[in-house]
């Protein structure tokens, strides 16, 4: 079953993280992340909002990631129910038909979860942190500079605070999505302190909510 799937999946990723050491520099910072021990508990209300901003909100989303126009019919059907969910921490979610899809905090970037991202892969530009990361990405860590530009890591191209998918060497799906702190340029040249803050990532409470009633 795609339950079954998804739960030996995190699984995968949990053995490889608590067989790896860390390297002789630190790859994480250990903030916590967003959604580390969030819950449906978590969500204070949940609105029906008017067409015109649905739209909106699928406009802005589009804006930030292009891509997503050929699919964005299947993520977000018209005859969707969709609701506008508030957080604590200033959350605010996408739900359509109980399942959340996107999420933004304050006026921050609207940022897919990672169900929607594993489903659509090429939707933003991808990052890889080396071995030595994993298990702290998969702590909820803040990712550093080091994690990025050792030999185990890669970047594309980008700039300051743009939405970027965190991927663990070796490990074909994204383990987590994060907000880049500097540009890509900067990471390499200045190759110290956050590059990534870390906001969703596997197995965390937002991961383990699979639908909101």
């Amino acid at each position: 079953s795609s339950s079954s799937g998804s739960e030996a999946f995190v699984a995968l990723f949990c053995i490889a993280a608590k067989a790896i050491e860390l390297n002789s520099y630190i790859l994480c910072y250990p903030l916590t992340a967003m959604f580390k021990t969030w819950g449906p508990e978590d969500v204070s209300g949940q609105n029906q909002v008017k067409s015109s901003v649905q739209r909106g909100i699928k406009t802005s989303i589009l804006e930030t990631y292009p891509r997503l126009e050929p699919v964005m019919k299947d993520i977000w059907p018209k005859d969707g129910n969709m609701v506008f969910a508030k957080c604590k921490d200033h959350v605010s979610m996408v739900v359509v038909d109980k399942v959340p899809i996107f999420f933004q905090q304050r006026d921050g970037p609207w940022m897919p979860t990672l169900r929607v991202l594993h489903q659509y892969p090429s939707m933003m530009p991808r990052v890889r942190v080396d071995t030595g990361a994993i298990k702290f990405v998969l702590r909820g860590a803040s990712i550093m500079c080091p994690g990025l530009t050792s030999a185990g890591g890669r970047m594309e191209k980008v700039e300051k605070d743009t939405p970027v998918q965190v991927l663990a060497e070796g490990k074909e799906h994204a383990c987590a999505v994060g907000i880049m702190t500097m540009s890509s340029d900067e990471v390499t040249s200045i190759n110290k302190g956050i590059c990534i803050d870390h906001i969703h990532y596997l197995d965390d409470g937002l991961w383990k909510t699979k639908e909101l009633s």
